[in-house]
């Protein structure tokens, strides 16, 4: 006697598929949504910067409500690798080249000062802290005996008071950290650098 033969359930075939079709369709519908809402939310956020920004510089005439700072300078906003320099190396960006930036250095952090040149330029009133570490001359007022990196015998409160110093830099809205100067060891033994008669007043921010 020969095999029975069943026949294939076309309509449960046919709603398989149909079944898969519409999963297919729903998912496609929800990434759309999905996408939808995240291009509104970018236009909300894009049109509120807008507003803000323009609002802002017609109050105050800058960008950012009269804020100025690190967040504000774009340089701090670029990886770059950490510099480190020699005191030979340091002293070549004081200034007196038109083409190299010009660099100060404070207990040891190297600073882009080359929007200051007027200041920090050659013939500048700050030259003389352009291309080297001077930090004590910074809170003893000795700008012409301190332009030295030995902090030794400072009291707790000029340390603080270069530490001050440090954060001005770090935080100006056009000055920028570079690297790290590396000073040869100061030999204990050698003489502290005494008090100046003519201390002058501490440099004004």
């Amino acid at each position: 006697m020969p095999p029975v033969q069943r026949k294939k359930d076309t309509n449960s075939l046919s709603e398989n598929y149909d079944s898969s079709r519409s999963s297919k369709n729903n998912v496609q519908k929800q990434k759309n949504i999905t996408g939808f809402i995240c291009l509104s939310i970018l236009q909300v956020l894009l049109t509120f910067l807008i507003v803000n920004f323009a609002t802002s510089y017609f109050v105050t005439e800058t960008w950012f409500w009269g804020y100025e700072g690190k967040y504000t300078n774009w340089r701090n906003w670029v990886p770059r690798k950490e510099i480190i320099f020699s005191e030979a190396e340091l002293a070549k960006y004081d200034g007196s080249d038109p083409n190299l930036p010009i660099y100060i250095a404070m207990n040891g952090e190297v600073f882009d000062v080359t929007p200051g040149k007027h200041y920090y330029g050659k013939g500048g009133g700050y030259n003389f802290f352009a291309g080297k570490d001077a930090s004590r001359a910074y809170v003893t007022g000795c700008f012409e005996t301190h332009l030295t990196h030995d902090l030794r015998g400072l009291t707790p409160q000029q340390l603080k008071d270069l530490e001050n110093w440090a954060t001005f830099y770090r935080d100006h809205h056009t000055y920028y950290k570079v690297g790290r100067v590396v000073h040869p060891p100061i030999d204990p033994k050698s003489p502290i650098p005494p008090p100046c008669n003519d201390a002058s007043a501490q440099k004004s921010k």
